[in-house]
């Protein structure tokens, strides 16, 4: 399609845009016959990021951020070569890092430019080259080896000798200069020196500064750059994790999709073992908020991608950028052939240093994964001495493990290795004085610590991150989301499975709930579900939810009709009636809110049973109604028998108790239902981060727009709502509703949110004593103190969890659930869920 359209003249110089666009250039080439013998490159510096296409397939990426700048035409110029040439270079205007105006994580400037640097035709001398990557180690040596080591001495006065020795006008002077170097690279370590196990990575998130759809040409761009370079170095082996790596079933998908032949050339170093599956799942999920559910299907469809087409599973689940790992995590990769584990991202930890690099990870249930972080802490090494020792001097195992993973590439954007990463790393490859390099794959470097494993520590539970606690919250809609779709797509298969297991001719619908399931673990990305993203991001996400929500519920109504058709026709005689539908594992009792003949909503009391359904005729009466009473002072009273609560004008609970015990739970002079301001400014990671200083901010919410006044009398149910003005500009309404029968108290919250840089939250003093509180994980629970006694207490003022979190002491709890919310926090006796 770019081959067929109509081409203009182009200068370096000119500038092309807006942000997103697409710009296709036609180079054509004319190589000098006195360059006959030469190396000759094509030269391409831009602000933006390139593709060179010849033949109509993708032969190089072009990103001046990550050091890739030009194409090899010919290692050597032959006669017999064409010495013209036509190339086409797509430029997608924008940076590696998107187009934040000002900074990198600000939104993106819509009106930016991106200007074309260089474009030239020039001879590549390569011993001028490797004479400047000897001299870049040897003085890398003579820096940080120190100068107690005498070896930095040696290669000091090394690289002296050679600048000596070299007359940059006489090229025969550079192999003497070159044998300096070689002698001091020849000089041997000792069998005790540690190995560092270097793997070719390339982390690219699947969106993030960027929407999905650049995401696509990033992953072509880079792995495309990474078959150059597995072509001319047979010995290179390269990882892609998740973040658009290429060992993200996802990220493979699309470039199965959109580069075919690309795919193909992948495929062919996947076989001789250059290119490593790692990851195992879908993409790289947040490792906290998705459900239990939800981890199983990333791991499912990942796995089940790789192999039908790999022949094979991951056996090393790779995630080094996510805000967090949940203890259930263990459990769920055994489960799923998975045994070891790698990331880097507790590096991060603002409050406390985690004290280990290589250790054994235990999960709730006791399931064990071998777990690694490279403890150069990074996944964008550069080859460089500084990293090398950095990794050895920072390993907190020494003595347990003498080997240790070392990722090279530039990464988030995209980009992976680069030949001078490699060149550096060929002559450290056992140089004395420096740690061992060897080119490596995952699968080496876990099966050398599996057999030194014998000392290694176990950590029990989860791997908390002291950063980031407010991607439990950012973007609202993105976190309700992800949940309702969750709750969806777990009816529609309980429904299809139940309508398939019925018999007849309902056919599962498998291939459906596939697109569906991999649209919602695509959003779980763990830039996209925490909110860390830009707002094309949020855009494309929230039409996705759409997505699923319409197809679900279209999936479930031809499930239902399929199972309960016969109960859904109209009988002669029979009053008006509904059928309702359990799709839990437990009989509920409930209220129901059901549409009457005449179209008006009335409530019914009904009792289903486990998976099943009941057929509402007549409504029941409760044995205790509801009983709703305003106090003289405007407070509002509510019970069911089960429950007494007692609500001020402003909606506070000032009494929550148990019928039967008497026993209350609003401490005396506290109020609970009390929402609360506080301020978010963070140090830098704005939609990521909430700092412990925000809690000296707190400012109760007591602006009250409309008092609180009854909206149902009582019966099946009792309602009260009430408005509050949140700081400057937004509002609050909320609807507190008692049903009969019910044990708990339902607050149905509207908010209209215009504040920035704010963080709204609501408030449960309760009258319970306890040193830990308990919240739902995956398939689980964890507790957590409610004190700060340690760093590593304090360091988790702002948590998460699912659906509930509970504080109980003995025979006696009050716990606070949830629909849509994960930011949570419980801090002596106050339950805090953050809005």
């Amino acid at each position: 399609e770019a081959v067929g359209q109509e081409f203009t003249p182009a200068e370096v110089g000119d500038s092309f845009g807006p942000t997103w666009e697409t710009c296709w250039f036609k180079v054509e080439l004319s190589i000098p016959l006195a360059w006959a013998g030469r190396e000759v490159h094509f030269i391409w510096e831009s602000d933006g990021e390139g593709m060179v296409w010849c033949d109509a397939q993708p032969v190089q990426g072009l990103t001046k951020e990550g050091e890739k700048t030009s194409y090899i035409l010919t290692s050597s110029l032959k006669e017999t070569e064409p010495h013209s040439l036509t190339l086409y270079v797509e430029l997608a205007c924008n940076g590696l890092f998107g187009a934040g105006k000002g900074t990198m994580i600000a939104p993106p400037d819509p009106d930016r430019r991106f200007t074309l640097r260089k474009a030239e035709l020039v001879v590549f001398n390569r011993d001028v080259y490797e004479l400047l990557v000897d001299l870049e180690i040897l003085l890398g040596m003579a820096q940080f080896l120190g100068e107690e080591n005498q070896r930095s001495f040696q290669a000091l006065y090394t690289a002296n000798q050679m600048i000596n020795v070299c007359d940059v006008t006489d090229p025969s002077t550079f192999p003497a200069a070159r044998d300096l170097a070689a002698a001091i690279f020849s000089q041997r370590n000792g069998e005790s020196q540690h190995t560092i196990h270097a793997m070719g990575h390339c982390h690219i998130d699947s969106a993030w500064l960027w929407p999905y759809e650049e995401t696509i040409r990033k992953c072509a761009r880079s792995w495309v750059t990474v078959v150059r370079l597995m072509e001319c170095n047979p010995e290179l082996t390269f990882t892609c994790s998740q973040i658009c790596a290429l060992w993200q079933a996802q990220q493979f998908e699309w470039v199965r999709s959109w580069y075919p032949g690309l795919y193909a050339q992948i495929q062919d170093f996947v076989a001789k073992g250059q290119f490593i599956p790692v990851g195992g799942t879908w993409v790289e999920m947040d490792g906290n908020l998705p459900s239990g559910e939800s981890m199983v299907r990333q791991f499912l469809q990942g796995q089940q991608f790789f192999q039908e087409q790999f022949g094979r599973i991951c056996s090393e689940f790779w995630l080094p950028d996510t805000f967090g790992y949940s203890a259930q995590l263990p459990q769920l990769m055994r489960g799923c052939g998975i045994r070891r584990f790698l990331t880097q991202k507790l590096s991060w930890n603002l409050v406390n240093t985690f004290p280990h690099h290589t250790f054994f990870w235990e999960g709730i249930d006791g399931s064990r994964v071998l777990t690694h972080f490279p403890p150069g802490d990074s996944y964008e090494m550069h080859g460089q001495v500084e990293e090398m020792l950095k990794t050895v001097k920072n390993n907190k195992d020494k003595g347990r493990v003498n080997h240790s993973a070392l990722l090279f590439g530039f990464g988030d954007g995209g980009g992976g290795p680069t030949q001078k990463m490699l060149d550096r790393i060929k002559r450290m490859s056992d140089t004395d004085g420096l740690p061992r390099v060897q080119i490596s794959t995952p699968d080496r470097l876990f099966s050398v610590l599996e057999k030194e494993s014998s000392q290694l520590c176990t950590w029990v539970g989860e791997l908390f991150l002291e950063l980031h606690n407010g991607t439990y919250t950012t973007q609202a809609q993105i976190k309700k989301g992800n949940r309702e779709c969750e709750r969806i797509l777990h009816d529609v298969e309980v429904l299809s499975t139940l309508a398939l297991a019925r018999g007849g001719t309902f056919r599962y619908p498998a291939s459906q709930l596939q697109r569906l399931w991999r649209l919602l673990l695509l959003n779980q990305f763990h830039d996209v579900l925490p909110g860390s993203c830009i707002q094309l991001v949020v855009e494309d996400a929230l039409q996705y939810y759409a997505e699923i929500r319409r197809a679900g519920a279209q999936l479930q109504e031809e499930a239902v009709q399929s199972l309960c058709g016969d109960l859904l026709q109209p009988k002669a005689g029979n009053a008006e009636s509904t059928l309702v539908l359990n799709t839990l594992p437990w009989e509920r009792t409930e209220v129901i809110s059901r549409t009457g003949p005449a179209g008006a909503e009335t409530l019914a009391l009904v009792t289903v049973p486990s998976m099943g359904y009941a057929i509402v005729r007549e409504p029941l009466l409760p044995a205790r109604p509801v009983a709703v009473r305003k106090q003289e002072d405007g407070s509002i009273a509510m019970e069911n028998g089960v429950i007494a609560v007692c609500l001020d004008t402003m909606g506070r609970l000032t009494s929550l108790r148990l019928v039967d015990s008497e026993r209350e739970s609003v401490p005396d002079g506290c109020y609970a239902n009390q929402f609360a301001l506080f301020d978010d400014v963070p140090l830098y990671w704005d939609a990521w981060d909430v700092m412990d200083y925000h809690l000296e901010t707190r400012k109760p919410v007591t602006m009250l727009l409309k008092p609180l006044e009854i909206t149902l009398a009582g019966g099946l149910r009792g309602s009260a709502s009430f408005s509050l003005r949140i700081g400057k500009s937004s509002t609050l309404t909320q609807e507190i509703i008692l049903d009969a029968a019910c044990p708990y108290l339902r607050f149905l919250t509207q908010v209209e949110w215009k504040e920035a840089h704010k963080f709204l939250k609501v408030e449960f003093p309760v009258q319970v004593r306890s040193t830990n509180a308990t919240y739902e994980i995956q398939f689980g629970h964890l507790q957590r103190p409610t004190h700060y006694n340690t760093s590593w207490d304090w360091a988790r003022f702002e948590v998460w969890a699912h659906k509930w979190l509970d504080l109980s002491e003995h025979c006696f709890g009050v716990a606070l659930l949830n629909d849509c919310k994960y930011g949570a926090s419980a801090h002596r006796n106050v339950l805090s869920l953050s809005l």
